[in-house]
């Protein structure tokens, strides 16, 4: 990091000097008084103040450009990095109480969403069987890999540091598979003493401490862009966002439109377009204290209660692959997409 800092009061030679070191990556410096950040330089603005009859003896500051963006480390990371992405920025710094405490490379880092995550993994995948007779539906290979790493995998590339897993069937062997991971998240599972559904094993969660609780199925495979998820959510200002996958229903008949026993028309073979439930639920986490500890909750009843009660839910469509592993066929197509490396 300390490479691209500049104090404020060194000469332009010396940032010349320091961007040329820098040659071959990211060429952006940060101008610093003490640790606290004035301003960036590039070589650009150095072209400019020397067009404009300055010299090699200016001081950085009279030549660093003080309009910049920077991540405060809180809530708006997330929104800083989409933003600095926007435009084209490959350096962001990260300040705390106005200090440079870090400098993210755009190009390799990949978000930094405040929100905690619950993958829901205990069900029995009953539709799946034999195959899930000794193993966890989670824990069936896609591709080489277990379902449930891609979405842990995901999570934490996006700065996901608190990762829960509600266990059930077969809980051992999740415990196990989870016990000697290494990463930068912090993975933990949570026992269900028995079924709870989909929503009520939220209550036995403790340890959750962002705003925002994404809780989501654990056997999905997606493509699921995480931090626009996240961004929608927060733009809209809803309590709850559901991720929603189109849904087409096409009827091989001709319908009749009706007005009691007299036909006034048809409709030939007609196709109706929904939004389905995608199971992907990103919530504000003081929604929690709605769920009593071992009250049997699932999502579209905790879903309508909230909207009944004057909640705000939106829907944010999923772009791109979602596949609800479900089935003998839905597990043969899943592994087909990864192993010809189509996700």
């Amino acid at each position: 990091m300390d490479r691209h800092l500049i104090d404020i009061k060194a000469d332009v030679r010396s940032a010349l000097i320091a961007l040329n070191a820098l040659s071959g990556g990211a060429m952006t410096l940060f101008a610093v008084d003490g640790n606290r950040l004035m301003g960036t330089v590039t070589d650009g603005d150095i072209r400019r103040a020397l067009i404009a009859g300055g010299s090699l003896e200016d001081s950085v500051e009279s030549i660093m450009h003080r309009d910049f963006l920077a991540g405060r480390g809180d809530n708006d990371l997330a929104l800083a990095i989409s933003e600095g992405r926007r435009r084209g920025i490959a350096l962001l710094p990260v300040l705390e109480g106005g200090c440079v405490a870090d400098i993210l490379d755009l190009n390799k880092f990949k978000t930094a969403l405040p929100i905690d995550a619950v993958l829901m993994a205990g069900g029995k995948g009953e539709r799946l069987r034999p195959l899930t007779e000794n193993t966890p539906k989670p824990l069936l290979p896609v591709g080489g890999k277990p379902i449930i790493d891609y979405n842990v995998d995901e999570l934490e590339a996006c700065g996901v540091e608190r990762i829960f897993i509600t266990v059930n069937y077969l809980a051992e062997q999740i415990e196990a598979h989870f016990a000697s991971r290494e990463g930068r998240a912090k993975v933990a599972c949570v026992r269900e003493p028995r079924r709870l559904g989909t929503m009520g094993s939220l209550a036995l969660v403790e340890g959750l401490q962002c705003d925002n609780v994404l809780m989501m199925n654990s056997d999905l495979l997606t493509t699921l862009d995480f931090e626009d998820l996240y961004l929608h959510h927060v733009k809209s200002g809803a309590d709850l966002t559901m991720a929603a996958v189109p849904y087409n229903v096409s009827v091989p008949f001709a319908l009749m439109r009706l007005e009691k026993d007299m036909v006034k028309g048809l409709v030939e073979k007609p196709t109706y377009n929904y939004f389905a439930n995608a199971g992907v639920y990103l919530m504000k986490r003081e929604l929690l204290s709605r769920l009593n500890k071992g009250e049997y909750v699932d999502a579209p009843d905790f879903v309508s209660r909230l909207i009944d009660d004057g909640g705000m839910v939106s829907s944010y469509p999923i772009e791109g692959t979602w596949i609800d592993i479900g089935s003998p066929n839905d597990y043969k197509y899943a592994n087909e997409l990864m192993n010809r490396k189509l996700m």
